[in-house]
Formats: structure tokens, sequence, C-alpha cells
């Protein structure tokens, strides 16, 4: 369970599989992103292309599409509460897969990785950093409602014009939620 923090809404069993298949998503990503996390990424997530495979694998959607209050948007956030409440990074199990909502059902655009600062800081001295990729600390209180945290986004499947690490992307929309 997520300590702290409660999931909002349900499964979405009857969102339809994805219309465009993983070499689409691999096209809108843009070569030049930092490419040894974003792959790593990539390979971690590939399963997770299909929005069910996501929801049968533990992560739940939570808070809705999340928007930017001047720009972008980040999609919605299918959260694995045992992941984010661990306090361990791993490439490998990212702690939330993010999906832009669209016409042809949801479509994984990136994934974002978060632990609890207190969780983290009870055994290591100084940030997460992951493949040279330092977190960013958001304190609480916060928008989300979260406690105090470190989180990294890494835009593996759908290019950032700002950057693989940024948090909000203007090539993703809440249009379609």
């Amino acid at each position: 369970m997520l300590s702290g923090l409660a999931l909002a809404g349900g499964l979405l069993a009857s969102d339809p599989p994805a219309a465009h298949d993983e070499h689409a998503h691999a096209v809108a990503h843009d070569s030049a992103a930092p490419a040894k996390l974003v792959q790593l990424v990539r390979d971690a997530t590939r399963q997770f292309i299909n929005v069910n495979a996501a929801t049968a694998a533990g992560y739940q959607p939570f808070l809705g599409c999340v928007t930017g209050q001047d720009h972008g948007a980040m999609g919605v956030h299918y959260v694995n509460g045992g992941l984010v409440g661990d306090g361990e990074i791993d490439v490998s199990k990212p702690e939330a897969l993010i999906y832009e909502p669209s016409a042809a059902g949801m479509q994984l655009v990136g994934v974002e990785f978060v632990v609890f600062a207190d969780a983290w800081l009870a055994h290591h001295s100084s940030p997460p950093v992951l493949e040279g990729q330092t977190f960013q600390f958001v304190s609480s209180p916060n928008r989300f409602g979260l406690p105090a945290h470190f989180e990294l986004h890494v835009w593996a499947w759908r290019d950032n014009p700002q950057g693989a690490f940024v948090d909000w992307n203007n090539s993703v929309s809440c249009e379609h939620q």
C-alpha cells in the first residue's frame, strides 16, 4: 500500500488496446534524448504499452490527467503503490507509468520515478540519482497532496521538446480525457 497516499479511481479495464504499436511510439521519441536511461526505461516498460497490462501488474490511475499551470501536461499517472512505498529506486520498476488519453485509447508516453523523502533520507545523505540524472525534491504541501518526495520524469515514449527529464511536456495533452 501507499503509506500516506490514497489512489483515486479504479481500473480502466474498458480502455481499448493502444491503436499504435511499439514502432509508432519509438518513432515519436527524439534520438537526441540521453540515450542510456531512455533506452533502459523503454526496455523496462515495453510490456506496458497497453494500459491493461499496467493495471494487471498493479498500476492504478492517480489524480486524472495532470496539466501544467502555464504549459504542457504530464498525462495520467498509473501508480504502483507498493513500489512508491518501498523507499527504493530501480530503473526496471518505475513507480508510475504515464499515459496520454487519446481518441485511440491510453498512449504510454513516459514514466515517473518517485520515492518519499523521509524513506530515502533515512538511508541516504543525498537525493537519488539514476544513470546520472539527479531527482528533483518536491516539498510538502504540494498541489498533488503528497508527502515531500523526490521525483524524476523520463519521457521514453514521447519526445519532450524541453528535454527527456523535464516534468511538463508540451507534446502531451489532456484534451481527450
